[in-house]
């Protein structure tokens, strides 16, 4: 059996290493192996791996905060195979960090009920998962590839049997795994890599198989606010008492949510958004310097470094943060096992839609949900190339042209970030599908250019079409959740 993995985050490399036990396995990555989300994760993992905890508390902290969009049977697949997904990362190599009686040490996070977030040195838990898979990468009978673009997915008698890449090399297999991790790149400013610009959801719609949900992009509530960049300061700083201040220094969560500034992210998000609309500025403040220096040193040294390299010190007292894009709740459909629609085509990770999110992602799901569902689409291949049964629901078959390409990088992110970013309207939807339709087939060098203005196409569309807010879909125009809203948005290409 020859199985192809796209991706080299912690869905690809841990599908791949499974897979490798039973068939002949390649793994492309379309820049460095280490250039993914995976490594950039500050929080943590979370799991029920306490005595005081279970999976189906974690499962209920996860319905509640997924504003009514949540799958119960993928979320309860998530939680329930978390602690084996737990003891698999260890016995790769995963140093989680403990506590001085020797158990794993548990932090807080927002919309958590109880401590259950595994974290590694401090707040650097993906840089450790990332290169602990490396590690056993090396060791593995993997054939991998780094600097490869897949441009097209092969297909024969509707089944994906491959995948064509930027050198024009067709690579055939008899199962095809999409890793390519989120979308936020559309944006001009994100904590994602610049290589998290939505491939998979595109190659997999060009291929026939079913979106859903694409309108809901994640936001994190508190990237440093410099320059026009973003650095990512973690959820866990809040989880330790950091608390978010208005312009005038008053306190900006308490009186929005009984949970404060742990509250769901998108709450908070849209509070601070808020906040800065009414102000007439570019951030907030975010204050944990009462923590003292020597913890939050020793507990946050990624985020203290990052933050001093760029002109702040955490120590010190208030820095400014606002939103940045940072994750994709919508995707490929799958089922729980990453079948896609197309027979032989499995997604796992960011770019696929498993329906353990909802509307809005809980912290530290993400990787947990890499790590769970990429081992269950590895179990599900050697059953063979079966699809998933296509869900319930309405189906827009959108007649687009697959190919076109907006003329550069800085119109696409212009046009996301002004009109489908964290805030949308009709008129600023309406008139980013204007812009989508003037764009044509266009020659360019990057071949992710055009995958990218295909997935940035289906947001922008599936924003205009939901008319509410719900999680992390905010219309200004439709500010309150309807409960007629309350499905999934699913939507299929139709190539003219």
């Amino acid at each position: 059996m020859r199985i192809l993995v796209i991706g080299s985050g912690l869905a690809g490399i841990n599908t791949a290493l499974l897979a490798s036990e039973f068939a002949a396995v390649t793994l492309l990555s379309k820049a460095d192996l280490s250039e993914t989300n995976t490594r950039r994760a500050q929080g943590g993992i979370a799991a029920a791996i306490s005595s005081l905890d279970d999976p189906d508390t974690h499962a209920a902290d996860t319905i509640r905060a997924g504003a009514g969009l949540c799958d119960p049977q993928a979320v309860h697949a998530l939680t329930a195979d978390g602690v084996a997904a737990i003891e698999r990362l260890l016995r790769l190599g995963v140093e989680f960090d403990r506590a001085e009686s020797g158990e794993l040490s548990l932090a807080m996070e927002g919309a958590h009920s109880t401590p259950r977030v595994l974290h590694a040195g401090g707040d650097e838990t993906g840089l450790h998962i990332q290169s602990a898979l490396l590690n056993r990468l090396a060791e593995a009978d993997v054939d991998v590839r780094s600097g490869v673009t897949v441009t097209e997915l092969v297909m024969d008698a509707g089944r994906c049997v491959g995948a064509i890449t930027d050198a024009r090399e067709t690579i055939l297999a008899d199962a095809t795994v999409l890793a390519t991790g989120g979308a936020g790149a559309l944006y001009r400013v994100t904590t994602n890599p610049l290589t998290a610009s939505g491939d998979g959801v595109a190659l997999a719609l060009r291929a026939g198989a079913l979106l859903r949900d694409m309108e809901f992009v994640q936001f994190h509530p508190t990237s440093l606010a410099v320059g026009g960049s973003a650095f990512l300061i973690s959820e866990a700083l809040r989880g330790e008492g950091a608390r978010l201040l208005d312009a005038t220094g008053e306190r900006l969560m308490a009186q929005v949510h009984p949970d404060a500034e742990l509250a769901p992210r998108s709450v908070v998000a849209n509070a601070i958004s808020a906040s800065m609309q009414r102000d007439a500025t570019d951030h907030v403040w975010l204050d944990i310097s009462h923590r003292g220096a020597e913890f939050l040193q020793a507990r946050f040294p990624g985020v203290h470094r990052g933050a001093l390299e760029r002109g702040w010190d955490i120590t010190a007292g208030p820095i400014p943060v606002a939103p940045a894009a940072h994750y994709h709740m919508g995707g490929v459909y799958t089922d729980i096992d990453g079948r896609t629609t197309v027979p032989g085509l499995f997604a796992a990770g960011e770019c696929a839609s498993s329906g353990a999110h909802g509307a809005n992602r809980v912290a530290s799901n993400s990787l947990l949900e890499a790590a769970v569902f990429s081992a269950r689409v590895a179990a599900a291949i050697q059953t063979g190339p079966a699809a998933a049964p296509t869900p319930a629901g309405q189906i827009d078959r959108m007649p687009l042209s697959p190919h076109a390409s907006a003329p550069s990088w800085d119109d696409l992110h212009e046009t996301m970030s002004e009109f489908a970013g964290i805030t949308r309207t009709a008129d600023g939807l309406r008139s980013a599908l204007e812009r989508f339709d003037r764009w044509t087939d266009t020659d360019t060098e990057d071949p992710s250019l055009p995958l990218a203005t295909l997935t940035a196409r289906l947001i922008a569309e599936a924003a205009l079409q939901r008319r509410e807010s719900r999680g992390a879909h905010l219309r200004l125009d439709f500010p309150d959740e309807r409960p007629s809203w309350r499905r999934h948005s699913l939507h299929q290409l139709v190539i003219e």
